[in-house]
């Protein structure tokens, strides 16, 4: 990911949609023993979305410019896209139309009145991260739940990069394939919406070159969105917590999301929660452990 390749990515997002429908879930009938492609033909997507073959080719070879919103709602239900995928499809339909702007870079700090608010937070983990899965700010129970995150010395420490390139994620993780498949595909769906971010090409070029289980994630083209579910994690001061987890983004500060962990009243991760509070007090965290909750960059 030197380079945005913008045609390459419309490309293989739909070649890749497309092969992962057989025409019993279309509805279609498939005709003969022996089917050349895996999944729809093209011209059965251009017949399910209304649209000519050339069209629909066209599209798929990488030129979504002047693609009007209901083509791309019918082409959206031919390839039985989610929600997370119609919005790519859209997001690379408006590159595609020229709009090309140059989002501002993901921060990687908070105003302090964020942090006044993730410290309000007392019975819970919270933390906020930009698109690219930085940490850019945490309360004390955050940064004590996620100490095997924050040993890397490296900040602002990065979740995907724990994932893919430490070995401790695998013990820290207990649905450690299923939070690789998220972060990856998380990353896809950032990728779409600011393709121009340095430190992201730079993250995901990383990421590719140290971990070809982070290529074969990368090169589905996947995306995802990750706004609440259970997380699994094994701690190794508390031990296992089945947690919940909600993310919200936050309106006044745009690219960042909040993130907050919670647990059922009198349920033994409560009671974990409660000892790891309890552990937590009793630590004395640097300054360095902390990610930077002063000036933006």
């Amino acid at each position: 990911m030197s380079q945005v390749d913008h045609r390459a990515e419309v490309r293989e997002f739909l070649s890749s949609r497309r092969a992962r429908i057989t025409p019993d879930q279309a509805g279609l009938p498939a005709y003969g023993g022996n089917r050349r492609v895996k999944g729809l033909r093209r011209e059965e997507v251009a017949m399910l979305a209304g649209v000519s073959i050339d069209y629909y080719v066209r599209m798929e070879r990488g030129n979504l410019s002047g693609a009007s919103d209901s083509v791309l709602d019918a082409l959206g239900r031919a390839l039985q896209l989610d929600e997370a995928e119609r919005d790519h499809l859209f997001v690379l339909a408006r590159a595609a139309g020229g709009d090309r702007r140059r989002h501002p870079a993901p921060p990687t700090s908070v105003r302090p009145a964020i942090q006044q608010v993730l410290d309000a937070i007392t019975d819970a983990p919270a933390w906020v991260r930009n698109g690219r899965h930085d940490i850019v700010a945490m309360n004390r129970l955050a940064r004590a739940l996620y100490t095997p995150v924050l040993a890397d010395p490296r900040r602002p420490a990065n979740t995907t990069r724990f994932v893919y390139l430490d070995p401790a994620a695998r013990e820290f993780f207990v649905d450690w394939e299923r939070i690789a498949n998220d972060a990856a595909a998380m990353l896809r769906l950032e990728a779409g919406r600011n393709p121009h971010d340095p430190a992201l090409i730079e993250l995901v070029g990383e990421l590719s070159t140290q971990s070809e289980i982070f290529r074969q994630r990368w090169a589905s083209h996947d995306v995802q969105f990750h706004r609440s579910g259970g997380k699994r994690l094994r701690h190794p001061v508390v031990g296992q917590l089945d947690l919940s987890f909600e993310s919200m983004e936050l309106p006044s500060e745009p690219g960042l999301t909040l993130n907050v962990y919670t647990a059922p009243s009198d349920s033994p991760t409560a009671d974990g929660l409660k000892m790891l509070a309890s552990w937590a007090a009793t630590q004395e965290l640097t300054d360095d452990e902390t990610p930077a909750a002063t000036d933006r960059t």
